[in-house]
């Protein structure tokens, strides 16, 4: 145990964050709860706006750097082939991005948009049911896996061209802060991270654990209870605890594939087995709607729906700007480890990639799951909206899919994907927590620092989901994330001025992919960029 490369003050300083959060909501849950939800109302209500901007922003930003000099800059050596080949490559950030929330929203969010749609149209309507294949698709598509890669961009940069051995987001901005982020300033950026990803996490696990409950009590006639939720997710946090401890690529990317192959199986079933055409021309109608109101849907923010005259329907606060604040404290992990798993690729292909299999695999899920699940209702053959109310969303999701033939097992499949969606989050978020907090990140983090970071993230969202405060610490994250808007921005002038330095360095320049030039200092021993060169030779001419 080389306890030597832990950052002890980023290690206790986000334990000390996320049990200053907890213990309150412990002991007084319902204040905690009540001053929560009001520190939510207040940021949504009046930030709505700067998280639709960031969104937008971050998306024309990395379409830019794509196709632009930098998107040529090759992460690693020349001639190196990527790490992982593709199909593994977009199973892992496909699983740690999306995870078992996407089984549960693909099948059900269009049930509230049917009821609930934007615009002021009427609920239930031909206008709400167009609006209702579309929305989820929009928030789970191209905004969202921007948000995500962004941060990916300096963080990758520094360690595959600087040769930086450290995976942090404090030392992604260390071309603009400088110095400043060895001290306070850098422990906060990333205890601050840490508090978002454990939140997110308890906000996963929150959606997750009650549908595969639901699953098995379908499977089984056992009844749902608080003792077999915990079973749940004790069950998954040893799945998702050997496989961090495994490592990279005999744990995180075998769990990965795994998962893969079982959303084709069962996406590829309810394709061909259920209302084939409907699905097809409901989810290509969906993309169309998406293309024809992108720019409307992305900076709707209901300006007049608080003044006299006007109905209020909340739908940007409670949809959109709440997606984009999710999205955002799950940036820094999903681009940390978005940054580790694509050695060997140039920037282009890592933005592009991320961008686009991310994309696709949600149009897919939202296209085929929820396009079942609203066939069923406009069809009379289940009342998906009626039993939603009724009985909430995870009973409502299982009933769905019994509506489809052999509905026993593919409940089953159902429920074992989920569980692998929740594994392959949670082995991904231990394993980048776990190189966070250490100096240095020699191939992968420390054993027994990915392992504790695995149950730490399960911990206190199960003693909170028996004191019924999981809610609030998912909410609290989402708040405490705000401060992310401002660092991202950050990133991405810190990838911008230092790729730009080195470019202007190299002798690669003109080329198609370009390889920073890097040189073997006697001295030192060590591979240093074109500019610290440059600057070493200056100063001896001085």
């Amino acid at each position: 145990m080389n306890i030597k490369l832990i950052d002890w003050s980023t290690f206790i300083g986000a334990l000390i964050l996320l049990f200053g959060v907890t213990i309150p909501l412990i002991f007084f849950p319902e204040a905690g709860k009540e001053v929560v939800n009001q520190a939510n109302t207040f940021m949504t209500g009046n930030f709505g706006v700067m998280y639709m901007i960031m969104g937008l922003l971050i998306f024309a930003f990395l379409i830019y750097v794509a196709f632009s000099k930098n998107g040529q800059i090759k992460l690693g050596d020349e001639g190196e082939e990527p790490e992982f080949n593709t199909i593994s490559w977009a199973a892992m950030l496909f699983a740690a991005g999306i995870g078992s929330s996407i089984l549960y929203w693909s099948v059900i969010e269009w049930a509230y948009y049917y009821e609930g749609p934007p615009f002021g149209v009427e609920g239930s309507s031909i206008e709400a049911i167009q609006w209702s294949t579309a929305y989820g698709i929009f928030h789970w598509g191209p905004i969202a896996w921007a948000i995500y890669t962004l941060p990916a961009l300096p963080i990758a940069y520094f360690y595959y061209v600087r040769k930086k051995p450290v995976l942090k987001v404090s030392e992604a901005v260390r071309p603009v802060l400088g110095k400043t982020v060895d001290g306070p300033i850098g422990t906060i950026i990333d205890v601050l991270f840490i508090f978002g990803l454990l939140g997110g996490a308890g906000t996963t696990l929150g959606l997750g654990t009650p549908m595969i409950a639901e699953g098995i009590s379908s499977l089984t006639g056992m009844e749902v209870t608080l003792g077999m939720q915990a079973a749940i997710m004790l069950l998954c946090t040893t799945i998702f605890a050997f496989s961090a401890y495994s490592g990279l690529r005999r744990g995180i990317k075998v769990l990965s594939d795994i998962n893969l192959w079982l959303a084709i199986f069962i996406l590829g079933y309810v394709f061909f087995v259920g209302p084939t055409r409907f699905i097809s021309e409901t989810t290509f109608n969906s993309i169309g709607i998406i293309l024809d109101n992108f720019f409307k849907m992305a900076t709707w923010v209901e300006p007049f729906g608080n003044l006299s005259g006007f109905e209020e329907t909340l739908f940007p606060e409670s949809w959109t700007v709440f997606y984009w604040a999710w999205w955002l404290v799950y940036a820094p992990f999903v681009g940390l480890f978005v940054a580790r798993i694509s050695r060997g690729r140039t920037i282009r292909q890592m933005i592009l990639g991320t961008m686009i299999y991310g994309t696709i695999g949600c149009i897919l899920f939202f296209g085929i799951m929820g396009n079942f699940g609203l066939y069923m209702q406009l069809t009379g053959q289940f009342d998906a909206v009626g039993f939603l109310n009724e009985y909430g969303a995870p009973a409502t999701i299982i009933e769905i899919i019994n509506q489809l033939p052999l509905a026993k097992f593919i409940v089953l499949i159902f429920t074992i994907l989920a569980i692998i969606f929740l594994a392959t989050t949670f082995d991904s978020s231990s394993y980048i927590l776990a190189a966070v907090v250490q100096k240095e990140v020699e191939g992968e983090p420390l054993r027994w620092n990915r392992l504790f970071w695995a149950f730490a993230l399960s911990i206190m969202p199960l003693t909170l989901m028996f004191l019924g405060g999981l809610g609030a610490l998912q909410t609290a994250s989402i708040v405490g994330g705000f401060p992310l808007i401002f660092i991202m921005f950050l990133l991405a002038w810190s990838f911008m001025k230092a790729s730009n330095t080195d470019i202007r360095a190299s002798d690669d320049y003109e080329a198609p992919t370009i390889h920073i030039k890097r040189w073997k200092r006697k001295d030192k021993k060590k591979r240093r960029s074109a500019l610290e060169v440059l600057e070493d030779r200056k100063d001896e001419d001085d």
